[in-house]
């Protein structure tokens, strides 16, 4: 089993980035910027982050598309996405700054959304059911992939080597798409709370130990009377017995007086002004499903008993300093990615075999070895009524094999 501090440093990956519903803004910044209203570093983090939630917005919008449950994708739904894309390029495209540095960067955001839109139109392209109407829809995204493409050559985007070298273009729209976020996604300063305690905690540890060491050496000089071999032996037995206690007395001390409390704190730094502008505070451990609140234990409906299962609690609590954000800006969204890897590492390797009866014969089929995973998810921000949310992921050793989100019961009046 995996401590909490090698689950929270290997699994847990954050990013946290300037946020806003006015999605036309941008749009209105580099009308402003036409005119010298609006300085270069407000258009670029405006840009930057209209180009942000676009992709995230692309992403979403595909990534319903290919789930692998739809086994038949009709033009409607395609033309939907589509048109949606297309628009916002459109918009972008009729706003080009006047100002050189500007009209750089902005060439730069141009190219990545260009390329990158392509890109999810060919995966779809790619994952799609070959039924219903893949030929239609195979044929439009294609079409609209080259017109991206010509887009792109036409403005010079890249060079003809570029082109031509698949790894050269992705290691240079992987660059762009940095500099996208740049601008946007906050700085961190993770700080690991409590490294004063534990030293504290230590050294009350080897304190307790030594008093106990000291007075059993007392009582044994008395009850000898001089140094015997017995005393020796007496004396080396007690010093063993102090280096198995000592870490043992150290980290129940450790748990008691850390129990409830945060573990991490992240400091949040606007990248352009590198001012603070809020901060994180996190809590990772091993929990029991006796200690769970009520309603996550009846969200968890666990009908079967589980004698090897652990649970993982994370908990954070965000407060942030509004009055700090860039010009513009009254919110921030945080993405939380989750590492299956380290996790994966500890299942156990091999198959289990299953016998069959098939047309009078027996075979024996090799069924690979899978687990379980319940994710629940409270999110509050202590102005409305709580929300909970619950996927079940399946996966072996190798890869995950099933994302299923489940329907939360609503909550009985009590």
């Amino acid at each position: 089993m995996l401590s909490e501090n090698e689950l929270y440093y290997s699994s847990i990956h954050q990013k946290r980035a300037y946020y806003s519903d006015k999605t036309l803004l941008p749009l209105v910044h580099s009308r402003l910027a036409k005119r010298g209203r609006l300085s270069n570093t407000q258009y670029r983090v405006s840009l930057s982050l209209f180009a942000y939630q676009y992709v995230i917005a692309l992403d979403k919008a595909v990534a319903e598309l290919n789930k692998h449950e739809k086994d038949v994708i009709t033009t409607d739904e395609v033309d939907e996405v589509i048109e949606l894309a297309l628009d916002i390029l459109k918009r972008l495209r009729r706003s080009i700054p006047y100002e050189e540095s500007l009209k750089r960067y902005y060439a730069n955001i141009d190219n990545y959304l260009s390329w990158y839109t392509s890109q999810r139109f060919l995966s779809l392209v790619a994952h799609m059911p070959r039924d219903g109407d893949y030929k239609v829809v195979k044929e439009r995204l294609i079409t609209l992939v080259e017109k991206e493409f010509a887009h792109r050559k036409l403005n010079n985007y890249n060079s003809q080597r570029v082109r031509d070298d698949v790894t050269r273009m992705s290691n240079k729209m992987r660059l762009l798409r940095r500099l996208i976020e740049h601008p946007i996604v906050l700085k961190e300063k993770t700080t690991s709370l409590g490294k004063n305690m534990k030293r504290a905690t230590k050294g009350v540890a080897t304190g307790l130990v030594m008093v106990f060491v000291t007075i059993t050496a007392i009582m044994a000089r008395d009850y000898w009377g001089e140094i015997t071999a017995s005393f020796i032996v007496a004396m080396s037995f007690v010093y063993a017995l102090r280096e198995i206690f000592k870490d043992d007395l150290r980290d129940v001390l450790w748990r008691w007086l850390r129990k409830g409390k945060p573990k991490w704190r992240k400091r949040y730094i606007d990248p352009t002004t590198n001012k603070s502008v809020g901060q994180k505070l996190e809590w990772l451990d091993y929990k029991s499903l006796s200690k769970l609140p009520d309603r996550i234990k009846a969200i968890r409906k666990k009908r079967v008993v589980q004698r090897e299962e652990q649970i993982v609690h994370y908990r954070s609590e965000v407060e942030m300093s509004t009055s700090r954000f860039m010009s513009g800006y009254e919110e921030t969204r945080e993405s939380l990615m989750i590492s299956m890897r380290p996790l994966t590492r500890l299942m156990d390797k091999g198959a289990n075999k299953v016998y069959q009866v098939n047309n009078g014969q027996v075979t024996k089929e090799s069924v690979e070895k899978r687990h379980l995973l319940n994710l629940i998810i409270k999110e509050d921000d202590h102005k409305n009524e709580p929300q909970y949310y619950r996927w079940k992921i399946v996966l072996n050793r190798s890869k995950i094999v099933a994302i299923e989100q489940i329907e939360i019961p609503a909550q009985p009046n009590s």
